[in-house]
């Protein structure tokens, strides 16, 4: 059965243009209930963690150093870290349990 990848291209075209567009078209006006405005607002934080997690998860050779460095991670930002520190940690923390623990 050949493929036609030019159609599944169209057809991929007219689902992301669709559900760009649809939303634009359809609600023209403010959006006052308090649940959807909320439920919109959180909807880019829950997509960039969506996307995130699980690469980080994936990133080290194991498991195990990734969830402690995820950990670290999040604790030091929960403290008021830095970008930098955050980052710095994590990528120590991986490598203090890779060469010396693991």
């Amino acid at each position: 059965m050949p493929r036609n990848v030019y159609l599944y291209l169209l057809i991929m075209a007219a689902v992301t243009y669709l559900i760009r567009v649809l939303p634009l078209t359809v609600i023209r006006c403010e959006i006052k209930n308090r649940r959807v405005r909320a439920f919109l607002y959180y909807v880019p934080y829950v997509t960039l963690a969506v996307m995130t997690f699980p690469a980080i998860i994936d990133s080290t050779g194991s498991t195990l150093t990734a969830v402690a460095a995820l950990m670290a991670a999040a604790a030091l930002s929960w403290f008021g870290g830095s970008l930098l520190q955050v980052s710095v940690l994590s990528c120590a923390v991986v490598f203090v349990l890779d060469k010396f623990i693991l």
